[in-house]
């Protein structure tokens, strides 16, 4: 049964646990009650899953808020449909459980289903569109529902055209997987791990155990539910496209002792080119550093691309340290950085 709340403050349901308030809250577990609130409201509508990858302003968002958190997998083979308010790395371990290669590299994101076409999320050289077929979605000018093809939507590096397409809420979405790797495991630090925990990547659960790992050593771990989470969206900001020359200058910056070729390979396999340089090595390049705190929001302490708000923290002031990060980077370096965390009503 839809949940129906009016003027409830969102940020207990953000991670970064700021923003104001829903004029109206619908909350759905189902497909079916998901669309009977589609087809009975007008807009503006929102969609919000678990709220990893977003920052709503303190004055809320007008309309109706649609916070989606549940709904079914079905598979016929290596076919998936999967709604789109399922948690996606319930997906992943359905996926796992029936022996299917294809979202292992990408486990423990925290996502639904339909933020994750949304995105495009990726990770250790694997990414959603590689195994999409279609999307189901409303389109809430026509209160039709459409199916759109792979070829029908373009991706790219975290990003869908879907983005560009705020009309379109995301209902379903159709997989397919295969009974066979798609992706070998490349990526140094993950293998490092393999090595030290006697992991075979090859085994498709021993390659998520190595993957949760690594993640989780990264400080890459969240649970929506764990009362103690930290207050971040995980890493704010896209590795941006750079000159190779500013590729080998931020690369300068990292602090693990990796080599020149070593970071290049990695951004290949990480952003899927050699000149997508580490965001967070472009943010210590800039003069950033783990930490730096401006009043109620700060760096996190070890990850330096993760904004962290503290007690008292407003979503203004995280966006303003947004801005003041894009402005000395772009001042200092000449490199455009681009948020990953979506930002959600007025600032």
């Amino acid at each position: 049964m839809v949940e129906r709340l009016t003027n409830t403050l969102l940020a207990p349901y953000t991670t970064l646990g700021v923003g104001g308030p829903a004029d109206s809250l619908a909350i759905t577990q189902t497909y079916d009650e998901t669309l009977d609130v589609l087809h009975t409201t007008d807009e503006p509508l929102w969609f919000l899953g678990y709220g990893s990858n977003c920052l709503i302003s303190d004055e809320g968002l007008r309309g109706t808020t649609i916070l989606w958190r549940g709904g079914e997998i079905s598979r016929e083979g290596a076919m998936l449909t999967v709604d789109a308010g399922v948690l996606w790395d319930d997906l992943v371990r359905t996926t796992i459980d029936h022996q299917l290669w294809g979202f292992e590299l990408m486990s423990e994101i925290p996502s639904t289903v339909g933020g994750a076409v949304f995105g495009n999320i990726a990770a250790y050289g694997q990414q959603v569109s590689d195994t999409l077929q279609w999307v189901e979605v409303y389109d809430t000018n026509s209160k039709q529902m459409h199916t759109l093809q792979h070829d029908d939507i373009t991706f790219a590096y975290r990003q869908s055209s879907l983005q560009s397409e705020p009309h379109r809420k995301i209902l379903r979405a159709g997989f397919k997987l295969s009974t066979t790797p798609l992706h070998a495991l490349k990526y140094d630090s993950a293998l490092a791990i393999a090595d030290e925990l006697k992991l075979d990547p090859s085994k498709l659960e021993e390659c998520r155990k190595i993957i949760v790992e690594t993640r989780t050593r990264a400080g890459s771990i969240y649970h929506y539910d764990d009362p103690n989470a930290e207050r971040t969206a995980g890493s704010f900001f896209k590795n941006p496209l750079v000159s190779i020359e500013q590729a080998k200058m931020v690369a300068g910056f990292d602090e693990t002792g990796k080599t020149l070729d070593r970071i290049i390979n990695q951004s290949k396999i990480h952003g899927g080119n050699a000149q997508r340089a580490s965001a967070a090595h472009v943010l210590l390049a800039a003069g950033f550093h783990r930490g730096q705190t401006w009043g109620n929001v700060r760096l996190h302490p070890h990850h330096v691309l993760k904004i962290e708000t503290l007690p008292g923290a407003t979503a203004q002031e995280v966006y303003d340290v947004t801005q003041l990060i894009l402005e000395t980077v772009k001042d200092k370096l000449d490199i455009t950085l681009e948020p990953e965390v979506k930002f959600l009503g007025n600032f």
